[in-house]
């Protein structure tokens, strides 16, 4: 795993960095909130996300095409269920924890923002954004037009969206009731009417839409046109990544979307 980063850049907040979510995922325990700037908390669910995929999880794992790329893989859950049932997965977070949680289940995963140059981009199966993290970096829009670039064309996103119907674009910061509040830093909430909306507006096509264990879930699918399109807006930001920059147990090669 590189130890050396770019900056922070758009999705990346050293808020996940904090010990509070640290801690958190190394006791496999809450609570653990995220808390609006008017006090109002959102729970984070730490005991399932460091336990095994559960029936919910699994039914959307089941969807997946190809290569998967986990965004938010947090302590690495999906990333383990999928290589067991023999995908090439790779997940990536900003929260070192996370990553070294996720590594030592045997599942590949870099120490990465989404908006980071990751390995593979433009031939990704699919992508995920579970766990509320199509919120990541408080700007749907940009992180459609940020996975579309990872994605083969052609290629599935799978996100799971807030069971209300809800667009909320605020400032959080991680709480768990006793250290001092982290900084605070973007994040969106979704509703599955507000992310077709943002999607069908990007060329997205509605692929399926589900609910499961009192969560509900979207899957969208890329167009090339789509795909070419996000490529030339990100292009300028973009740089190689260098097989030395990946961990031991993911290949160097790039991911085939059909493999």
């Amino acid at each position: 795993m590189s130890t050396t980063l770019p900056p922070p850049g758009p999705g990346r907040s050293a808020a996940w960095a904090t010990d509070p979510y640290a801690n958190a995922l190394r006791t496999g325990r809450g609570p653990l909130f995220l808390r609006r700037t008017d006090g109002w908390l959102l729970p984070l669910d730490v005991e399932r996300w460091c336990g095994d995929a559960d029936a919910t999880d699994l039914a959307a794992l089941r969807r997946c095409e190809g290569p998967v790329i986990d965004i938010g893989c947090g302590p690495g859950r999906l990333v383990s269920a999928l290589a067991a049932r023999g995908h090439r997965a790779l997940g990536i977070d900003v929260s070192e924890a996370a990553v070294d949680h996720t590594q030592r289940l045997g599942g590949s995963a870099l120490h990465r923002s989404v908006f980071d140059p990751l390995p593979g981009e433009g031939r990704w199966g699919t992508a995920l954004l579970l766990d509320g993290n199509i919120g990541i970096g408080g700007d749907p829009g940009a992180l459609l037009r940020r996975t579309a670039v990872l994605l083969a064309p052609g290629g599935l996103l799978i996100a799971e969206t807030a069971s209300q119907d809800v667009d909320e674009h605020v400032r959080v910061r991680l709480d768990d009731g006793r250290a001092p509040a982290a900084a605070p830093f973007p994040w969106a909430r979704l509703g599955t009417p507000a992310l077709l909306r943002r999607a069908r507006r990007q060329g997205w096509r509605p692929a399926d839409q589900w609910e499961s264990g009192g969560r509900a879930f979207v899957a969208l699918r890329l167009d090339r046109a789509v795909r070419t399109a996000s490529q030339s807006a990100d292009r300028t930001n973009s740089t190689a990544v260098i097989s030395s920059q990946l961990p031991r147990n993911l290949s160097g090669d790039m991911p085939l979307a059909g493999s």
